[in-house]
């Protein structure tokens, strides 16, 4: 890309999870070179405030630049405005319908349809559980149109700790995805750990893929 800084979108709907999104913000604020631009829905800010005790000016100055949900005329709206993708971290069901019907009717879903429709990297950590069959298709068509479904699955072979642990480990792989490296994280070496301790047994290989 012809600019100083690579861009990423990082979108925090109002699924369960806000910590995914804090988190992803705060390693790309860690790795730097990436020029972070936010957007938060209105369901986002609740679950911000239900868990977690960050306040929502802290949570903004982890980006470099914030995008209010209702600006549908903002940088990132316009295919021509430059970006690696975008990552939803966590990603609802609600979000994730719109996108998969091509509504951008708030600046995140709208991000999210550029991305789509510039051939972008668009990864949706949705957040819901069980799945019904709206869920499931909506998520084969966003895959269709070249979107990643990334749930963000606990990977046991890396040991984790704490609760911090699990979500870094799946924030970092959904990073991964744009090119982005997070040194500490935790790979799988084909029988043990580059980063942390022992590994599993080999019977439980297949199941780290």
């Amino acid at each position: 890309m012809s600019m100083d800084r690579p861009r990423l979108v990082v979108g925090i709907s109002g699924a369960s999870g806000f910590q995914y999104g804090l988190k992803a913000l705060q390693l790309l604020r860690a790795v730097g070179g990436v020029e972070v631009h936010l957007v938060l829905s209105k369901g986002a800010e609740m679950t911000r405030a239900m868990e977690t005790a960050i306040t929502r000016d802290e949570v903004q100055a982890l980006a470099d630049v914030v995008h209010p949900v209702q600006n549908l005329g903002a940088s990132i709206s316009s295919g021509s405005f430059r970006t690696l993708g975008m990552l939803v971290a966590p990603c609802s069901m609600r979000s994730l319908a719109a996108m998969a019907q091509g509504l951008g009717d708030n600046l995140l879903t709208r991000a999210a349809d550029v991305v789509l429709k510039e051939r972008r990297r668009l990864v949706l950590m949705v957040r819901e559980a069980p799945l019904n069959l709206a869920h499931l298709d909506n998520m084969r068509r966003v895959t269709e149109m070249g979107g990643v479904i990334f749930p963000p699955v606990p990977a046991f072979y890396a040991q984790p700790q704490t609760v911090d642990d699990i979500v870094t480990h799946s924030v970092a792989r959904a990073l991964d995805l744009f090119g982005i490296d997070v040194p500490a994280l935790p790979r799988w070496d084909g029988g043990r750990m580059a980063h942390q301790g022992p590994a599993e047994s080999p019977g439980s290989v297949g199941r780290c893929q």
